[in-house]
């Protein structure tokens, strides 16, 4: 009895179409992966085909680990980033430790720190004092922060209070001129190097993408309007460019006043090439069936532009705003570093960097390159993943493999 209902729900189970799918396979020697394969709709070819670029894969999780510490870098930062350090100027990177002459801990520590005076440089320099080991904690009450609009004072990690005095304190990256942790200011400019890049390429994406849909579409007087704005756009050098119109931006605006105008300013002379690129995506669809068919049913053109023709450039879009964030990163860097950008006391990468535009400074303290280190990776990342996207915008091209 049991293995009639078996066998009665195993057919109930079965679709009636699977035999004749089977057939069809076997008659024509297509496989039912091809067919899943040859029936699939566009956006599923690309994530088949993105998926097969592994090295696309791992910097877009590398990408979302980035920006998910950032989201929490004031839970993760053991300190506030303009929090001083009396004495503590140019100390190097400290290192977690779990073994020390006692043997094994099972709670990482770090030592405590010596000041020396270097006779050939005349300068401070910092080691480590074993007999003083200080035990990291983990969820513990700190420096009060702001996360999401609700002030805190939990942070992941970090040591005892020291009764107020801040003459003890972890710096796994070391500090800067004025004593202050270098691993909470790279956590938190990375709040505003990354997510300016964001802003400003959707922004752009508004811009270039509209523009360049209706210069495609329209041509004549229209297009060529729209081509001499931006020739005349780009004819101009563009860091001078930026440097002239960050110049302007008074300097007692408000420090998110100021992180908008930034924005702004990236975002208005960033368009440009979006827009020529998507300019020639629409050329060659205008004439598509699928236009003309609509164009015959009485469809406006704003119908035509936004219904029709936008979705179908927008993988298009999505790899051309993907290539174009590190452009705006490397642009607000640029900026940070010669002054004329995020004003202190804000942070950024860039804004970081500009401590390192001494000699002296880079032969003694190299760690206050960091911040370069942590633009580059974010820099190729989102290269490699927009190669990945590209590759995959044209899944017909290459389906099987």
């Amino acid at each position: 009895m049991s293995e009639t209902n078996t066998n009665q729900n195993e057919d109930q189970n079965t679709s009636p179409l699977q035999p004749a799918l089977e057939a069809d396979a076997d008659e024509t020697g297509v496989s039912q992966d091809d067919q899943r394969i040859l029936t699939a709709g566009q956006w599923r070819l690309m994530w088949r085909k993105f998926k097969r670029n592994r090295l696309a894969v791992v910097c877009g999780w590398m990408l979302l680990f980035m920006y998910t510490v950032i989201l929490l870098s004031g839970f993760i930062a053991p300190y506030n980033p303009d929090s001083r350090f009396k004495n503590r100027a140019y100390v190097s990177p400290q290192g977690l430790h779990f073994f020390d002459d006692s043997g094994f801990h099972i709670r990482p520590f770090v030592y405590g720190l010596t000041a020396n005076r270097d006779t050939a440089s005349q300068r401070w320099v910092y080691s480590q004092d074993k007999t003083r080991r200080y035990p990291v904690k983990f969820f513990v009450y700190g420096q009060e922060y702001s996360f999401l609009g609700i002030k805190t004072n939990w942070h992941l990690f970090g040591l005892d209070q020291d009764g107020g005095k801040q003459q003890r304190g972890i710096f796994l990256f070391g500090t800067d001129i004025q004593g202050r942790d270098m691993f909470s200011r790279v956590l938190y400019g990375g709040r505003v190097s990354l997510t300016i890049g964001l802003f400003g390429v959707l922004l752009s994406v508004c811009f270039g993408s509209v523009l360049g849909v209706v210069a495609g579409y329209f041509g004549g007087i229209i297009d060529n309007l729209i081509q001499r704005v931006i020739e005349i756009l780009r004819s101009f050098p563009r860091i001078p460019l930026w440097l002239a119109l960050s110049a302007a931006i008074p300097p007692n605006m408000g420090q998110l006043q100021s992180y908008f105008m930034i924005t702004i300013i990236l975002s208005i002379l960033g368009w440009t090439g979006m827009a020529r690129s998507i300019r020639g995506q629409v050329l060659s669809l205008r004439n598509e069936e699928f236009v003309m068919s609509a164009k015959l049913m009485g469809a406006s053109h704003s119908r035509v532009i936004f219904r029709h023709l936008m979705p179908a450039v927008s993988g298009y879009i999505i790899v051309v705003a993907t290539i174009a964030v590190p452009g705006m990163i490397l642009a607000e860097s640029s900026l940070s570093f010669l002054g004329l950008g995020i004003r202190p006391p804000m942070v950024s990468w860039g804004a970081l960097l500009t401590d390192c535009q001494s000699l002296t400074t880079l032969f003694y303290y190299q760690w206050l390159l960091l911040p370069a280190l942590f633009i580059i990776i974010v820099v190729f990342c989102y290269n490699f993943l927009g190669d990945g996207l590209r590759d995959a915008v044209d899944p017909y091209s290459a389906a099987k493999r």
